[in-house]
């Protein structure tokens, strides 16, 4: 479950503030010391400013503290080839850690309280990483665990 480059799909999800429970794509983006794992959650909501907004890659936008990857659903996003049926946003801000106890308690059983959609390919792994770990809005805690 917990891979790098896993896409994971839980419904529902629930978030670490215990507000909401939700459907929600999950991305494992490093597999982090102490048993943590470093993740995003991505959204199909749009925060980019209209003139930068892109269909695929990377858009940092340093004089405004703002940095986010962009899927395009034209993409083939995993080894499987399936696709995100709409643009998907991967911010900058957003990534977070969860201990991998936590998740394996609140998630046990893959077919019931999550599936693994695919494991995203490579290249497109490899610029979702670059882009967050070059990015100045990401937290630098976050950075040093992408770069290792």
């Amino acid at each position: 479950m917990l891979e790098e480059g896993n896409i994971l799909y839980f419904d529902p999800f629930y978030f670490k503030n215990g507000n909401t429970a939700k459907a929600k794509y999950f991305i494992v983006l490093k597999v982090a010391p102490e048993s943590n794992i470093l993740a995003s959650l991505p959204t199909r909501k749009d925060s980019i400013p209209e003139k930068e907004t892109i269909e695929q890659g990377c858009v940092e936008l340093p004089e405004i503290n703002f940095n986010c990857f962009v899927i395009s659903p034209k993409t083939l996003v995993t080894d499987c080839n399936k696709q995100f049926d709409f643009s998907t946003h991967i911010y900058g801000h957003q990534i977070d850690t969860y201990s991998t106890a936590s998740m394996n308690e609140i998630y046990p059983f893959e077919g019931t309280d999550y599936y693994i959609w695919g494991k995203m390919k490579d290249e497109l792994f490899s610029q979702l990483i670059n882009c967050l770990k070059n990015s100045k809005n990401v937290k630098r805690k976050y950075i040093k665990i992408l770069t290792n």
